[in-house]
């Protein structure tokens, strides 16, 4: 009996081992399963710290995981494995899976974006596709470049910015959106950026966001956006960080882009005053802030950050530059008087000159076009008996006068060019245009010469006219060979209009036009006004020595406005009157490049003027051969050419006017 008990123990006892083995064997063979519950078991926040060693031999703490932030988080349904799928066990120290990378936000986001589009599920998952195009404007951005202390490592990676575990952005309008917002300039500057940050919370940004927890003034993401960081020394970062602040102070915008400052920087060039060079960056101080750099005591200095003869090209800032008005405008009569009488007066200009010979024009076009449907000839003038050769042509301009006016026509359009790029510096083509004149550096270069041959073909222009006057000692400054206005350019365009209207005959216009006059004399106001404006503009240092800063505000707009003005009657009433008259047509007219005209084609326009001279026995002497045949068509295709380019020229400010309304 006690044979049998001992074999059923020992049994038992094989029987328990081979169990025990079995389980053991099993065990190894099956480690723990790899759910969230047993990653949290170790990394949970209540966990103690895990170290493990980091650079330079130093101990690095594992970051630590809130469940209840987790779940609440993006991130919250995806199990901890599908992040870091380098990850083989649940043991205290992991067996890593051979050539898998760790957690890497980049290529987890991009992979499942790819599976995405392959599943035609983009509308869908639209979150997702705005993700990866911040990882693509990440990857330009300056946090992507190497670490300078650690260059395996990018300067900021998502994880610092974001904390992939607990990252969840609250709804608009929120509370919890408010405490988020208030919080980025924190994340920012607690861990990389502490100087930046302690500017920032005494500036009239930080206080509104810090203190009064307005979420509508800007932080940090604002200026320098999320993903897009460039370096703030780029060209880059230097043009549209104008634009970061218009999109809160749209009319400090409007009013800085009106400044020669806002013109260049709208055209590319970044070199040029723009919002943080006089306010600051980080640091912004209300003017009345004694520590602000736009307060009144400290102004200069900021003025001559830029304007100081250190720099090349430039020169020391004058008295005046502390009274210049970086943000006038023209509806403030209380703080900007001088502004707001200039703009009235170019309005009224503009309004009147154009009523008036737009009107004119019209008219005109409608009378010639009417007499013509009803077969109604030119004014019929008897020569009979008169013994003129009708081959011949009427000298009406020398060659000085043609050759003057050639280059006029050509310095003009430059300046027409190159200065309405910049007055319409917002519209599309100004930028490109720029850019093909090798930059707003070189636009301005070209300008100043052009401006330069204007007032240079003026004076010499104005030298010969003088010194022809006063030799010529029977010359009548109000007589029909002048061109200083008279009583019969009143009656003229009395009788002009009543002719439109078909009231009169047509008047019988002498030598010089009213509207002929009127081109002439137009060009010295504008060498005047855009003229004495422009200069004002090319030295400021030695305008502000003398004058208050608003001159600058006043010749700016006066110089933009005076300009518009003469461009658009240009290609508009001037093109009319001698191009595209129903008379005239086809265009060219190309009396000024030929400086003859047809006897016939003279009498029509100047009849009062054939009529003196024929009367006189003059007319004879004043008759040349007729233009060679190659010298007609050069002129034409010349002409042509001229009056293209000069349409070309009107369509650019048209779109550039109305795109700035």
């Amino acid at each position: 009996m006690e044979s049998k008990l001992s074999l059923l123990r020992a049994l038992v006892g094989v029987a328990c081992l081979a169990s025990l083995l079995a389980t053991g064997a099993a065990n190894a063979a099956a480690p723990a399963a790899l759910d969230d519950a047993s990653c949290l078991r170790c990394h949970d926040a209540k966990a103690a710290k895990i170290q493990v060693p980091g650079t330079d031999d130093e101990p690095k703490a594992l970051g630590q995981i809130d469940p209840r932030k987790f779940g609440k988080s993006v991130h919250g349904d995806l199990k901890c494995v599908a992040c870091h799928t380098d990850i083989v066990d649940s043991q205290a120290k992991h067996q890593k899976k051979a050539g898998a990378k760790p957690a890497n936000c980049i290529t987890c986001h991009e992979a499942l974006w790819e599976t995405v589009k392959k599943e035609g599920l983009t509308q869908e998952k639209g979150r997702l596709g705005l993700v990866v195009q911040n990882i693509a404007a990440y990857k330009q951005s300056f946090h992507a470049r190497p670490d300078q202390d650690n260059p395996d490592k990018p300067k900021a990676y998502c994880e610092d910015c974001h904390g992939s575990h607990e990252f969840n952005v609250p709804p608009k309008g929120s509370a919890r959106r408010t405490i988020w917002h208030k919080g980025i300039p924190d994340t920012c500057g607690a861990k990389c950026h502490e100087d930046q940050l302690e500017d920032y919370s005494s500036s009239i940004h930080g206080e509104e966001v810090l203190d009064k927890g307005n979420v509508k003034s800007a932080v940090c993401t604002d200026c320098h956006t999320a993903h897009s960081i460039t370096g703030t020394s780029s060209v880059t970062f230097k043009l549209s960080n104008v634009n970061a602040c218009a999109s809160c102070h749209k009319e400090k915008f409007e009013s800085y882009t009106d400044t020669y400052h806002g013109q260049v920087n709208r055209l590319g060039y970044a070199y040029t005053a723009k919002c943080f060079d006089c306010h600051g960056s980080h640091r912004i101080g209300a003017a009345d802030d004694p520590k602000s750099s736009i307060n009144p005591k400290n102004r200069m200095k900021t003025c001559m950050k830029c304007h100081s003869d250190k720099k090349p090209g430039m020169h020391d800032a004058t008295a005046g530059f502390m009274s210049f008005g970086p943000h006038a405008n023209t509806h403030d009569f209380k703080k900007y008087p001088q502004m707001w009488l200039a703009s009235k007066f170019m309005i009224g200009l503009l309004v009147g000159v154009f009523a008036f010979f737009w009107l004119h024009s019209g008219l005109w076009y409608y009378r010639e076009w009417k007499d013509g449907e009803l077969g109604i000839a030119r004014p019929h003038i008897d020569t009979k008996g008169l013994q003129l050769d009708h081959a011949k042509h009427f000298q009406r301009f020398p060659w000085g006068w043609r050759l003057a006016h050639l280059v006029f026509a050509i310095v003009t359009m430059t300046l027409v060019l190159t200065g309405t790029t910049a007055l319409f510096a917002q519209s599309t083509w100004a930028p490109s245009l720029a850019m093909l004149f090798g930059g707003p550096k070189v636009l301005g270069i070209v300008h100043r010469v052009a401006a330069s041959l204007f007032i240079g073909i003026f004076i010499l222009h104005l030298v010969y006219v003088m010194q022809k006057l006063l030799r010529d000692k029977d010359f009548r400054w109000f007589g029909p060979d002048s061109l200083v206005p008279n009583w019969k350019d009143l009656a003229d365009i009395i009788g002009m209009f009543k002719w439109f209207v078909g009231k009169g005959p047509r008047p019988q216009l002498e030598r010089w036009a009213y509207y002929e006059k009127f081109d002439y004399w137009a060009v010295f106001w504008g060498i005047n006004v855009i003229g004495g404006s422009g200069l004002l503009l090319a030295f400021p240092h030695i305008t502000a020595q003398y004058l208050p800063g608003w001159v600058f505000n006043v010749a700016t707009l006066v110089h933009g406005e005076e300009a518009f003005l003469a461009a658009v009657f240009l290609f508009t009433v001037h093109f009319f009157n001698n191009h595209f008259r129903p008379d005239k047509l086809p265009p060219p007219d190309v009396v000024m490049f030929t400086g003859t005209q047809s006897l016939e084609e003279f009498r029509h326009d100047h009849p009062a003027h054939y009529q003196r001279l024929l009367a006189s026995g003059e007319l004879q002497k004043r008759l040349v051969d007729a233009p060679s045949r190659s010298m007609t068509l050069g002129s034409k295709i010349l002409g042509l050419v001229l009056i293209t380019i000069g349409l070309m020229l009107l369509v650019l400010v048209g779109v550039g006017f109305f795109a700035k309304l």
